[in-house]
């Protein structure tokens, strides 16, 4: 009888597994397909999920393990408890445009606005990299950098060795890279600051996804903050194509701000928290030279709210402020990003907004870095065109700024694109400007950019006409997993 048995199995083991491992997969599709609804995703997402996990589960099933989380909620749970509340923040006055941008991001687990900071635009390279520079170097206590990219070039060598002169005389240098974003960055680049006492981490690690989290999820912020009171924060990385200490007809259209105040210290928190999710180590030795009473002081007129984004958050409060920003427009509103793949509740109200009248202007590249991108983009632009909106092409150079102003009375920047992998996967920070003269500043630099700028036209579309519309349409059902 044993016999037999051995026999049989022998005989049909590779049926079997196959079968059991069809079964297997069919489980785990449906356990993937529950969860993936359970989610808070934009539809277009969760239908481009639901597409590649039904019709190809063994594709879409270990793609979706890799790379398809979106909100952590551990972390989250640990992070609420690393930040902690800044005093004398609240909610602008009732009759002002901006409280209810306030009061959406704030019921989405932001804090509110606070006073007392002053904002510094940087709007180029050059600008940025010697303000990144002197703030370096006047640093007494500590330097805490967070960067998407740091270049293996000529910025990023210089930046390394400067931080490493700071580390040899005593200053707490920490620098934390992603580990998508500097994957082609090698240790031995940054021996010199590990050498000098300087601390490096690397964000989640492809290898050690599973213990972490997916390994879609990237971090995305770009924040250097200087003895705990002094901030730069936006959409520069460290790297020549983005700063550099001379001029570069290749480098591109950038911006961020430095920020001095309480909201700095805000920005640090969100450092703190990344750090100590990273490295596993205390948030109190990061903050052992924390001096409250200095570093919150107000030293400006600036209010300004500080909102992160990202699977460290509960919710999505930089989508639910923009769409809120949006919404309350009365008169204007000017969307600056490299990459603008918005989903179909921005896309509608964007065409809503321009077809009451509202004056809606959309400054994207002339040229994106990203081929995709470009046909991604496509049809969005289109229709935006055809509703009114003013679209305007930013060249020669690429564009990387983000940022969105309405009414002049309420803008936002940071390092979020107009894109999903923004809005809803990627850990991103944002910082709301409520005070009017900071604003009409940002208007200022958008007025500038609008002179290096020319009319969208969608014209006759080049190439054979089927195969250019499924390219479109394949690059925006595939926008939500890039």
């Amino acid at each position: 009888m044993f016999d037999t048995l051995r026999e049989f199995f022998a005989r049909h083991a590779g049926s079997l597994a196959a079968e059991l491992a069809t079964v297997a997969g069919f489980i785990l599709a449906v356990l993937l397909v529950a969860r993936l609804m359970s989610e808070k995703r934009a539809p277009a997402a969760t239908f481009a999920w639901l597409l590649i996990i039904v019709l190809v589960p063994w594709v879409g099933v270990p793609f979706y393990l890799f790379f398809g989380g979106r909100k952590l909620r551990r972390l989250a749970s640990t992070k609420s408890h690393v930040l902690p509340v800044i005093p004398g923040a609240k909610l602008p006055p009732g009759n002002s445009i901006n409280r209810p941008v306030a009061q959406a991001t704030v019921s989405a687990g932001a804090p509110p606005p606070i006073g007392g900071n002053t904002l510094e635009l940087l709007t180029d390279g050059q600008q940025t990299f010697a303000a990144l520079e002197a703030h370096i170097r006047a640093a007494k206590h500590s330097i805490h950098i967070t960067t998407f990219i740091l270049g293996r070039d000529d910025t990023g060598r210089r930046l390394v060795k400067l931080l490493a002169a700071r580390a040899r005389e005593g200053v707490k240098v920490r620098l934390l890279l992603d580990a998508v974003g500097c994957m082609f960055l090698s240790r031995a680049f940054l021996r010199r600051l590990t050498r000098a006492g300087g601390e490096v981490a690397w964000f989640m690690p492809v290898l050690h996804f599973a213990s972490r989290g997916s390994a879609n999820l990237r971090n995305h912020r770009k924040i250097a903050v200087f003895d705990f009171h002094t901030a730069i924060a936006g959409g520069h990385n460290l790297a020549r194509v983005y700063m550099g200490p001379q001029p570069w007809r290749k480098r591109w259209r950038d911006f961020s701000a430095v920020v001095t105040g309480p909201a700095a210290v805000q920005l640090h928190e969100v450092f703190v928290a990344d750090w100590c999710f990273t490295t596993g180590q205390p948030a109190e030795k990061l903050r052992a030279d924390f001096d409250a009473a200095t570093a919150c002081a107000p030293c400006g007129h600036a209010e300004l709210q500080v909102v992160a984004s990202g699977p460290d958050v509960p919710g999505d409060a930089l989508y639910e402020g923009i769409l809120t920003m949006i919404h309350e427009s009365k008169h204007s509103l000017v969307i600056v990003t490299p990459y603008f793949i918005p989903d179909e509740v921005l896309m509608r109200s964007l065409i809503v907004k321009a077809r009451a009248g509202r004056a809606v202007t959309v400054l994207v590249p002339a040229k994106p870095d990203h081929y995709i991108t470009e046909l991604a983009r496509r049809h969005s632009l289109r229709e935006l065109h055809a509703a009114g909106v003013d679209v305007r092409l930013v060249g020669p150079a690429m564009m990387h700024s983000k940022a969105l102003l309405v009414d002049d009375r309420v803008a936002v920047f940071g390092s979020a694109n107009f894109d999903p992998r923004s809005l809803f996967v990627n850990f991103e920070i944002g910082v709301f400007v409520h005070s009017h003269p900071e604003v009409l500043a940002m208007k200022a630099w958008t007025d500038d950019l609008r002179q290096h700028s020319h009319a969208f036209r969608p014209g006759r579309p080049r190439g054979f006409a089927p195969l250019r519309n499924l390219a479109e349409e394949v690059s925006r059902l595939l926008a939500p997993l890039l």
